[in-house]
């Protein structure tokens, strides 16, 4: 669902009425007075604006709350916002994490009716057993063991049935909303309130199809197929559609049941290092990663292996994107802020135009020192997320949304570790693997595919070069611009043309004589032979003379041409 240039207008009246209703019941009765206009009164027969707001941003605990009584897809926006905290104060953030989409399951024989339509047959003819209480409930799906015919254990994730039509409906109502915040408030349009239905648009609609996360799946599992400490569990495709997956379920221990893991004699300080590992290759290796690593997403096989469980949150990241990441932990662990500053400005996270890099490389500097040398136990990663953040309102930066879910996923990623006791350092696990992607975004085969892309991109730039010429050529003869050509430098123009020519010439001269004698010392023709006393009698012919004659000229000639292109300097 796209702007396309125009409002959006309001189609579910009933589910508009509920939404307007919540809003007034948490307090928003000023935004709404304004957003529809009725806080303008009359004075004297003219219209006046409504007063400002008392806050630039209202309550949010009322936002939170209202989000929570909304549903499953303000829940999910609010928990997208919770991610952004380059537009949203830091309470904001705080607040919006708390939204969870814990809702009751729904009952099994819609579970049941909702299989059975998507798979085209009966729940009895794939399934030997299935559980009717799910293991997991969330707004969007919910999750329930069983087992194959075959006698293979699964876990079966099934979408909520009519939800696609619920968020469809409610994503057009976000829309309205957004563009109304957008042109009532400054805010609106500072936050981007529509951008951020956009993007709640795409991310909703990939959790919407189980085809995507089983994609997702089969990647991890080739990308790690090599792997023996972590495992990705197998899809079944014959089971899977949009609405259902079927996947292997994996057996073994929640990642926050530290006891449990050392009872089964595994060692947690080793499971976090496999949980860094395998994250870094995931940036660093694979450009895909694994964006909600929570404990309940995270199971501790009883051999010790690492388990993904639940691949709805990925992403993605192009390998130039790799190669700035790269250098960014490169430099932050060789304590080289020239490279981090390379590495922010080619991503194009901040630019000389608008940001003082100067300043900017001293406050990051003041940020990231502190942090050096220190182990999970004794940094947080949530600190300098903070941190980074202050810097980014402070400079009017605008993260990309990848960037954003990588840095929520790196306060994951260090929770789960804290959780393991770990006392590995996160850019001494990560440095190798930088090094090594540096390494190969220079090889051969890399650079040449650099030049394809080059030469992809001036062939664009060639074909743009008529019309660019046509646009000015047109302007300058309507009289809009004024050409004026300039010419300096060609005062001894005769002469410097002279010499290259008279080089030239010498240079025709030489491989002309090279090739004469060439030929007629291998020539079996013999002219005018005479015999000569050098150390004792020789047969020579003119011929050979004349070749002989020739190869001298030829060196003679090379020789002053390359003393005198020497002592010209213009080697």
């Amino acid at each position: 669902m796209k702007l396309s240039g125009r409002t959006h207008r309001v189609k579910g009246i009933k589910r508009f009425g509920v939404i307007t209703g919540v809003l007034m019941k948490h307090g928003f009765g000023e935004i709404l007075d304004r957003i529809f206009r009725r806080g303008d009164v009359a004075i004297n027969g003219e219209k006046v604006k409504a007063a400002p707001l008392k806050k630039a941003y209202p309550s949010s605990r009322r936002i939170r709350q209202a989000f929570e009584e909304l549903g499953p897809s303000f829940i999910k926006l609010g928990q997208l916002m919770s991610t952004r905290a380059d537009i949203f104060p830091e309470e904001y953030i705080d607040e919006f994490k708390k939204l969870q989409d814990r809702i009751p399951p729904i009952d099994f024989d819609e579970i049941k009716s909702v299989i059975e339509e998507e798979l085209k047959r009966p729940l009895e003819d794939i399934f030997k057993s299935f559980q009717k209480e799910s293991l997991a409930a969330a707004s969007v799906a919910q999750v329930h063991l069983a087992e194959l015919k075959n006698g293979d254990r699964v876990a079966v994730k099934i979408i909520r049935p009519g939800i696609h039509k619920k968020i469809r409906e409610d994503i057009g109502l976000m829309y309205y909303f957004a563009e109304k915040i957008e042109n009532s408030f400054e805010i609106g349009r500072v936050i981007g309130a529509v951008n951020l239905v956009k993007e709640f648009e795409r991310n909703i609609y990939r959790e919407l199809d189980m085809y995507t996360e089983a994609g997702n799946i089969e990647r991890f599992a080739v990308n790690f197929r090599d792997s023996d400490e972590l495992y990705i569990p197998k899809v079944y495709w014959d089971y899977t559609s949009r609405s259902v997956l079927v996947m292997e379920h994996i057996r073994g221990i929640k990642m926050d049941q530290v006891d449990q893991i050392i009872a089964h004699g595994i060692d947690p300080k080793e499971i976090a290092l496999i949980g860094l590992r395998s994250f870094s290759r995931q940036l660093m290796e694979f450009g895909l990663f694994h964006a909600d690593p929570h404990p309940g997403n995270t199971i501790i096989m009883y051999d010790g292996r690492v388990s993904l469980v639940d691949f709805g949150i990925t992403g993605y990241l192009d390998e130039e994107t790799m190669m700035q990441i790269a250098n960014i932990f490169l430099g932050y662990a060789e304590h080289d802020y020239q490279m981090i500053m390379d590495a922010l400005e080619d991503a194009g996270i901040i630019d000389g135009e608008t940001v003082d890099l100067k300043s900017f490389c001293t406050d990051l500097k003041d940020i990231s020192e502190p942090f050096y040398g220190r182990t999970l136990q004794t940094i947080s990663v949530k600190d300098v997320y903070d941190q980074i953040m202050q810097l980014v309102l402070k400079y009017q930066i605008q993260l990309p949304r990848d960037l954003l879910l990588l840095l929520k996923t790196f306060i994951q990623t260090e929770a789960l570790g804290k959780i393991m006791g770990s006392d590995a350092s996160l850019l001494e696990v990560t440095r190798p693997y930088a090094r090594k992607l540096l390494q190969r975004g220079y090889d051969a085969r890399k650079m040449m595919r650099n030049f394809r892309r080059e030469v992809r991109s001036l062939g664009g730039y060639v074909k743009m070069i008529p019309k660019l010429m046509y646009d000015l050529l047109k302007s300058a003869s309507g009289g809009k611009h004024r050409l004026e050509i300039r010419h300096t430098g060609f005062e001894q123009i005769d002469t410097k043309f002279e010499k290259g020519i008279n080089r030239l010439t010498v240079g025709i001269v030489i491989s002309a004589s090279l090739i004469a004698a060439s030929l007629i010392l291998n020539s079996t023709q013999k002219v005018f032979e005479f015999t000569v006393y050098f150390m004792g009698p020789q047969r020579i012919s003119i011929t050979a003379l004349l070749g002989l004659l020739g190869y001298s000229l030829a060196t003679l000639l090379g020789f002053w041409l390359i003393i005198s292109i020497f002592r010209s300097g213009k080697m």
